[in-house]
Formats: structure tokens, sequence, C-alpha cells
């Protein structure tokens, strides 16, 4: 028989997690502040050069076994299976820093719709933007 206890309990910190996840009402700021984060010239929006700037910082503390590359195990579910795939030309199961920038400069790409070279908050709110976020995001 359950425990009442432990059932309340974990029906409770279930609750909880949920109540934290990301939703599309705090997604305007969760961008924003990302934005605020990362834009290092202050001009309310990413260019590539902070994102690349910020996806290397990103590489290098994801690298913990210091072999210059990342494996999926390292990359915490940053990247899609996919996404690993397109990213990885020689196959090998990893990202050398220079496979994983090319991931984030083509996700940049796709997050920059009006094609002007900068993002802003709403473009990275879009699907592009959020899966690039999680590319830069330490």
């Amino acid at each position: 028989m359950i425990d009442r206890r432990l059932f309340v309990s974990e029906l409770l910190a279930c609750g909880l997690s949920l109540a934290i996840l990301p939703t599309a009402s705090n997604s305007k700021s969760f961008a924003a502040a990302a934005l605020g984060a990362l834009d290092k010239d202050n001009d309310g929006t990413l260019d590539l050069a902070e994102v690349k700037d910020a996806a290397a910082n990103v590489f290098d503390k994801l690298d913990k076994d210091s072999d210059a590359t990342l494996d999926r195990k390292e990359l915490g579910g940053r990247a899609g299976k996919t996404q690993l795939k397109q990213a990885d030309p020689d196959h090998d199961g990893t990202l050398t820093k220079g496979e994983y920038l090319g991931l984030v400069e083509k996700l940049f790409n796709a997050a920059d719709v009006d094609k002007d070279g900068t993002l802003t908050a709403k473009d990275l709110k879009s699907k592009a933007g959020r899966a690039l976020l999680r590319m830069i995001q330490p």
C-alpha cells in the first residue's frame, strides 16, 4: 500500500517542477533576460559575433574532459539528435568547437528572419531562437 505522506510529497514535488518550467507567458522575459546578459555592446540586439562569443564560452564550460570535443552526454540535450548529426560532418559522434559554432551560426541565421544580421528578443522567442538560446546559455 502506498504511504499517503510519500504520495502527497511526490505530488507536490511534481507540481512545483511543472510550475517552474518556461511557459509562453514568461518566454518573453526569458528572451529579454538572455538578450540583456549577452548584449555586450548594449544596442538591444545580438549580432553573430556576440552569439559566437557566448557559444565559445559555453563550449569550453561543457568540455568537462578537456578533449576539445563535446559528445552527446556533454551537450546535455542542448542539441537534438538530428541537429547533432547535421553538425557532425565527420560522423564521429562529437562536435569540435568549430562544428559547435557552425551549428550556432546556422541557428542564428534561422532566427534572423529579417536578415538584418541581428536578433531581437522577438527573434529569440521563435523556435530557432529558443534552440539558439539552448546552445549559448551557460
